[in-house]
């Protein structure tokens, strides 16, 4: 498929579903189709591949560090790695969430940490301060457990270069959240890594500058912003903003990853996503996880 220039973002597949999850690994950029129910991996010409298929929602996955890809099943409510073309179980997130899970970020470490909503989502949060919105730590052979709470609905995860801190979008509270890591993976330290006003952090990355990249689905927008919030970039979009993720150095790119959103009431009938992915060249290059 061509590339096509749109206010310099370029088209690099399009004509997809519900399109999530950028990373950027092995000099290509890899997401997924929650529609479809497909992982893909694209490159700059826009020649792509599809490297794993299976039926889950969402379809969010990362890569360990000696280059596994691991995904979120909620089909079988566990985490599965791609291991010579076949899915094995991970770890089994079902004793965690009767509701399922949504992101996944994957440390230098090798630590995962994956998060739920934990409520029923057409129904919406329950009311009260106390939100049921929790990020699990699975360290290598070890049993997921709770790491992190009171999460109005989880969204994307970072983690800095240096290990040391998780950053969470708080799509419903309009934060990024942060937390610092303990050498065990464990989080401490909470507190507003950013407050957007009125925004809705969907998925997230973080730049060689300490910025963090957000995409926004109601505002169909990627904004750049600095910890505390300060807005320091804007890339418009003509739909809404699912995720982004930066390439890295010597040309660093944003992509995104975009599509149709019909609003909670048209998600059972909705077809017509016309998901993208997109690059939009930037200054500052990608850091930390995902996708060191």
């Amino acid at each position: 498929m061509p590339d096509q220039q749109r206010d310099r973002m370029t088209v690099l597949r399009d004509g997809m579903g519900l399109v999530e999850s950028p990373r950027w690994h092995d000099g290509r950029l890899w997401f997924s189709d929650w529609i479809a129910g497909q992982i893909i991996a694209v490159d700059d010409r826009g020649d792509a591949e599809i490297v794993v298929e299976h039926a889950s929602l969402p379809l969010c996955f990362d890569f360990l560090p000696d280059g596994r890809l691991v995904l979120v099943s909620n089909q079988r409510m566990a985490l599965l790695v791609h291991d010579d073309g076949d899915l094995h179980e991970y770890a089994d997130l079902s004793a965690l969430s009767p509701y399922g899970f949504n992101d996944i970020v994957i440390d230098g470490r090798g630590n995962t940490y994956v998060n739920s909503g934990n409520f029923e989502f057409s129904a919406g949060p329950p009311d009260g301060p106390v939100q049921p919105g929790f990020v699990a730590l699975v360290r290598p052979g070890a049993t997921p457990t709770v790491v992190g709470d009171d999460v109005a609905f989880p969204n994307g995860m970072a983690v800095t270069p240096d290990n040391a801190t998780l950053v969470v979008a708080d799509s419903y509270r309009h934060h990024l959240v942060g937390w610092d890591i303990a050498p065990d993976g464990s989080l401490s330290g909470r507190r507003v890594w950013a407050d957007l006003g009125d925004a809705a952090p969907d998925g997230i990355c973080l730049d060689a500058e300490g910025a963090a990249w957000y995409a926004d689905v109601p505002h169909q927008a990627c904004l750049r912003v600095a910890e505390g919030g300060s807005v320091l970039d804007t890339v418009r979009l003509d739909r809404g903003g699912f995720a982004c993720m930066l390439g890295r150095a010597p040309d660093p790119r944003l992509y995104v990853t975009a599509a149709q959103w019909p609003g909670m009431g048209g998600l059972d009938t909705h077809v017509a996503w016309d998901g993208q992915a997109l690059s939009h060249p930037v200054g500052v290059a990608g850091a930390g996880w995902p996708g060191n």
